[in-house]
């Protein structure tokens, strides 16, 4: 448990070793996971989310960080089993839709990314999603690629923002942008959050180490 509205339900340790943090969002009886993993252990991560007293039916969105296959792969499974809609931006929406293998880094896995349609079409700088009365404000931050959104929420009077690949990389299969990248860590920066939920290297609890984390991947 991270709050009582956040909790980790994804991701090495959770479900399968190669997926990224799947994190769910649980307030007032309304849900929305972010990101999907590899999609290589479905019943495990369902199980996790009911272990969290949270009904599946109750779930209204699959928010997407970006279309790497290790946040996305399991997303196709979960919009067929739970019926939510899924918003992701849409520089990436035809690489999800089309089942690209390349720019989805798919390949670099050895696996195939299941084609699936994107509901929710990020398109502004900044965006607010409304779940129950909460609001999840989703920020473009390119770099790493060129459709990376990061979210953030408002829990126990707490900034949590989940950035869940502040380290990068940067990678020409992924259509990454060195400068975009750097100018992205500046605007999370700004944020000031309280709680950083990443994808890779875990949970960061407090402003300072937040603070900390992000700076770590600047260049001067």
């Amino acid at each position: 448990m991270i709050t009582k509205q956040i909790t980790q339900v994804g991701g090495g340790g959770f479900t399968s070793s190669e997926d990224a943090a799947i994190y769910l969002i649980h307030m007032d009886g309304h849900a929305a996971i972010v990101d999907a993993g590899c999609g290589g252990s479905p019943d495990r991560l369902l199980q996790n989310i009911r272990s969290c007293k949270v009904s599946l039916k109750n779930i209204a969105y699959l928010l997407l960080t970006h279309c790497h296959f290790d946040h996305t792969g399991g997303a196709a499974e979960l919009k067929k089993r739970l019926g939510l809609k899924v918003v992701a931006h849409e520089l990436e929406a035809r690489y999800l839709e089309d089942g690209d293998q390349n720019v989805t880094a798919a390949s670099w896995y050895g696996a195939s990314l299941q084609p699936f349609s994107i509901d929710i079409k990020l398109r502004k700088p900044e965006e607010t999603i409304r779940l129950g009365q909460h609001d999840i404000v989703a920020t473009h931050v390119p770099g790493h690629s060129p459709g990376s959104v990061v979210y953030r929420v408002m829990s126990e009077g707490q900034v949590v923002l989940f950035g869940q690949d502040v380290h990068g990389p940067i990678h020409p299969d992924l259509l990454s942008d060195a400068k975009a990248y750097q100018d992205s860590l500046q605007k999370m920066l700004d944020m000031n959050a309280d709680i950083l939920c990443e994808g890779h290297f875990g949970v960061f609890h407090g402003k300072e180490k937040v603070r900390k984390f992000i700076q770590s991947f600047m260049v001067a």
